[in-house]
């Protein structure tokens, strides 16, 4: 080779390809698809590309978010070194000023007003090992029992319904694989279609198998155009529907009366309970017909086999908790439950909403979803963690009512890891107000969130291609998310971030970790032998199996796919038929100055409050604003143009949208996605009022007028 071939073979050596490839899971939904990132360096610039990976929940598929969550990883926007605020304005920091500067104001506050003063606030998306760590961080790291997290407002009905009457909450009672052979389906509240699109061919299945899909939304949707038959209720009322099904199912005699009498109790009263509802009256009052219920309750009661999926259509509601049970009643009142294609299932939304809520980020919570109430539980997770029983507080109270407290000055210090309360809260006005009442707050992140921008000291975390860690995905599959992209600049996992914090504070003994496996081992040993048993799960056993279900008691034992086959997890073993009379209604009612109900959800292009997935140039580009469907009889009544901005009022605020005509939405009704903040966050109409069990806000319904916005008005 001459000298002149040399030098070009050179030149091409250093402009070809160099390429990583990343293998990791979606850092979105709770079907946790498997992917690969593969990273191309081609000439000094990058290029990237997505490609599915087979497993056992989504083998391989992926939706638009998956193929495109890589761009918020690499966006130029990313917070990647400590930032503290001086009057008004951030400014860069070293790690070692900004933990000072928190270990200075928490000291303070805590000496000054208590332990008490300073709350921690969670996410669903955080890693199984940095939720167990955030609820031991406030519970010995700072000794509060103010602690709770966004995902009391994603599965808290669903997580109180299954705990009162199984006896235990795991997102399914049963595999995604089972569903292609179940005959009768019920949708209750979910458009998986656009908020997991990668479970819909489970659904597409069952049809080619003859299954009988049944959708219940007030709105017209790629889910509904599925079903074989679609309830196109009120918002607000699933309970009724639920209670007329159950109704129904008895009087066709369609129930499984050995079932009822031997594994279930409240048989009896729950069929007296049923007598005293007036059909023709609540299908008046929701809207729909008693045909249509009717044809719902024997295709569902009279299938060989049956399942039932909740998600935030009925558990967004101050009536969630007793809306879900009634759906549960159904379930067993035909028996179908504890055997294969049977059984319950609530679509988690959150990434680790299932896991999240499994270790100790709740208010009333401790590892394994053991009690923070009970003595028992309490002595073992505090000889687990080294303390005695006496030092642990008490039980705290869910997450909106923490920012009640802030307003009112009661909490004065906030941890906040993993979310964006001024978007996913109800009454956003009330949290804005709540955020700037605090003497001191640090936030945990990736961007300058609306919720961050209040915060004194924000620390930089690391993306799902870098932070390793286990998840539990919708069906109780524990799953392992490999992280290895190098973290960005002076980024940090936030199980590292929790420690060194703890560590300022004194703490350190209690959180020296090195890896997020060693933080997970600790998380097996403080859930060995309660209701979410990891004890059994191993970093090893993920990976050979590809995944393993809780409950796990042993790594001799296989997790449990198919829950509740031979017993409940109740003390008897029984399950508990819910029958208790309605809560008092506290849901808002339209009006003369509100005559709409407004509904809220998600889009099949954003995720929650839209940080992660608006730094995507992709998904920005399909839907670049929020938007509020409306009946084009109803826009027209009110001199509402398609494409139209329009001001939509509640008693809490207002919002500023634009209009969409859409046939497939009740007139009635309006839909909004929960996506936006500023001027576009719904969630500045929602009420604060909450579900007397489970402290769930009414997302789902509110009472609002529109009107066409005047610039000048």
């Amino acid at each position: 080779m001459n000298e002149s071939m040399l030098a070009s073979f050179r030149e091409r050596q250093k402009t070809a390809a160099e390429e990583t490839v990343y293998e990791t899971q979606c850092p979105f939904c709770s079907m946790q698809c498997k992917k690969k990132v593969i990273e191309e360096k081609s000439s000094g610039r990058y290029r990237y590309k997505t490609i599915g990976m087979d497993n056992p929940t989504t083998k391989g598929r992926l939706c638009v978010k998956g193929k495109n969550a890589y761009q918020h990883a690499i966006h130029p926007e990313r917070i990647t070194s400590p930032l503290i605020k001086e009057n008004g304005d951030f400014r860069k920091a070293s790690w070692e000023e900004a933990l000072n500067v928190i270990q200075q104001n928490v000291n303070a506050l805590q000496t000054e007003h208590g332990s008490d003063s300073v709350s921690v606030y969670g996410g669903g998306s955080l890693t199984n090992e940095e939720a167990y760590l955030l609820g031991k961080f406030a519970r010995v790291g700072l000794g509060t029992k103010y602690i709770d997290y966004n995902g009391r407002f994603c599965m808290s009905s669903a997580a109180s319904a299954s705990m009162k009457t199984f006896g235990l909450d795991r997102g399914l009672t049963n595999r995604l694989e089972e569903i292609p052979e179940t005959k009768c389906i019920i949708l209750a509240g979910t458009n998986v279609a656009e908020c997991q699109p990668t479970f819909v061919p489970y659904l597409e299945q069952a049809k080619e198998n003859g299954a009988f899909l049944i959708v219940i939304d007030p709105r017209e949707t790629d889910t509904t155009a599925l079903a074989d038959l679609h309830l196109k209720i009120k918002p607000g009322n699933d309970r009724q529907l639920a209670q007329l099904l159950e109704k129904m199912v008895i009087e066709e005699q369609l129930q499984d009366e050995t079932f009822c009498e031997e594994r279930t109790s409240g048989y009896t009263e729950l069929v007296e309970s049923l007598r005293e509802i007036s059909v023709e009256e609540v299908c008046e009052d929701i809207g729909l017909t008693v045909q249509d219920i009717h044809e719902a309750a024997v295709r569902f009661g009279s299938a060989n086999t049956g399942m039932i999926f909740t998600a935030r259509g009925v558990e967004q509601q101050t009536d969630g908790h007793e809306s879900v049970r009634h759906f549960l009643n159904l379930l067993l009142l035909t028996g179908k439950i504890g055997k294969r294609a049977c059984g319950y299932g609530a679509i988690t939304g959150q990434a680790n909403g299932q896991g999240g809520r499994e270790h100790g980020q709740k208010a009333d919570q401790l590892p394994g979803y053991r009690s923070i109430e009970n003595k028992e539980d309490r002595e073992y997770i505090a000889h687990v963690w080294g303390v005695k029983e006496q030092e642990l507080p008490e039980k705290g109270i869910s997450a909106y009512e923490m920012m009640e407290r802030m307003e009112q000055g009661e909490i004065k210090g906030l941890f906040l890891i993993g979310s964006n309360p001024v978007i996913s809260n109800p009454n956003a006005n009330l949290v804005r107000r709540a955020l700037s009442s605090l003497s001191f707050m640090a936030a945990a992140e990736m961007f300058m969130t609306e919720s961050a921008s209040y915060a004194d000291v924000i620390l930089p975390t690391t993306s799902y291609l870098e932070d390793e860690g286990t998840l539990t995905n919708m069906e109780g599959r524990v799953t392992l998310r490999e992280a290895s992209r190098k973290p960005v600049g002076e980024t940090k996992h936030d199980w590292q971030i929790i420690s060194e914090i703890a560590a300022v504070l004194g703490k350190e003994k209690y959180f020296n970790y090195r890896s997020p496996e060693e933080v997970f081992n600790e998380l097996r040993l403080a859930s060995k032998g309660g209701k979410a048993d990891y004890y059994g799960i191993t970093y090893e056993r993920i990976r050979k199996e590809s995944g393993v279900f809780w409950p796990c008691s042993s790594e001799e034992t296989v997790g449990e796919p198919i829950l509740f086959s031979r017993s409940f997890a109740t003390e008897d073993g029984k399950a508990r038929l819910f029958y208790n009379k309605p809560s008092l209604e506290i849901k808002e009612s339209v009006n003369e100055t509100y005559p709409l109900y407004m509904t809220t959800g998600r889009t099949m292009n954003h995720y929650l409050s839209g940080a992660q997935t608006q730094k995507s140039s992709r998904l920005l580009a399909r839907e670049f604003e929020s938007f509020v469907y409306v009946h084009p009889d109803t826009a027209r009544s009110y001199g509402i143009r398609p494409g139209e901005l329009t001001v939509i009022s509640s008693e809490r605020g207002e919002t500023l949208l634009r209009c969409s005509y859409s046939k497939h939405i009740r007139k009635d009704t309006l839909f909004a996605p929960m996506h936006w903040g500023g001027e576009q966050n719904i969630n500045n109409l929602i009420d604060g009022k909450l579900d007397p069990v489970c402290r769930m806000p009414g997302f789902k319904r509110a009472a609002v007028s529109v009107r066409p916005y005047q610039k000048n008005s």
